[in-house]
């Protein structure tokens, strides 16, 4: 097992870490990685994992076609707390080789580097709570009802139960896909 040598780079500050992967694991670390973080209860430290996407246009026989191509592969972004714990859940994830910085010692990314990259969103605020009935206004569930079962702030997400198939089910949806009753 790795140990952390050094704790120079370890901080109580949320930053930004680019983490380097094995090449096509970016999304299953990520995956991978989200649950982890649900299962050990490290959403305060862990805040946001992303893998950078870019919308690019292919032409293939003639169709025009706008597909979602990896900026950085083989790296994934993440947003969190540099500590032992989260710098262990993090190197020991399947698929990531490592975090980005001399000898794989964390390096935060620079203010102008995240601007650049465009990781910072505006927040949200939804005027809803567990309870309300919402109108699906987007996506697959687009024009169906259903309640919410859960808000996450930091993800900018519901989780709403929605009848489907017979019995309902629960749907995590942005923010903007639902609108209050």
């Amino acid at each position: 097992m790795e140990e952390i040598k050094n704790n120079d780079y370890m901080s109580e500050e949320v930053k930004w870490y680019v983490v380097h992967t094995y090449s096509g694991y970016e999304n299953k670390v990520k995956v991978t990685l989200e649950k982890s973080v649900e299962t050990q209860q490290l959403e305060e430290q862990i805040q946001e994992i992303v893998v950078p996407m870019q919308d690019v246009v292919e032409v293939k026989k003639g169709q025009k076609k706008v597909v979602a191509k990896k900026v950085l592969p083989g790296y994934v972004i993440i947003k969190m707390i540099m500590n032992d714990k989260t710098w262990y859940v993090v190197r020991n994830t399947r698929g990531v080789t490592g975090f980005v910085g001399p000898a794989s010692k964390p390096v935060a990314l620079t203010e102008t580097e995240i601007k650049s990259m465009g990781l910072e969103n505006i927040t949200m605020e939804i005027d809803v709570e567990v309870g309300d009935i919402v109108k699906i206004v987007s996506g697959p569930f687009r024009n169906s009802t259903g309640v919410i079962k859960e808000v996450s702030e930091h993800k900018q997400t519901v989780t709403v139960m929605v009848e489907a198939f017979g019995r309902e089910t629960p749907v995590e949806l942005d923010f903007i896909q639902v609108e209050k009753m």
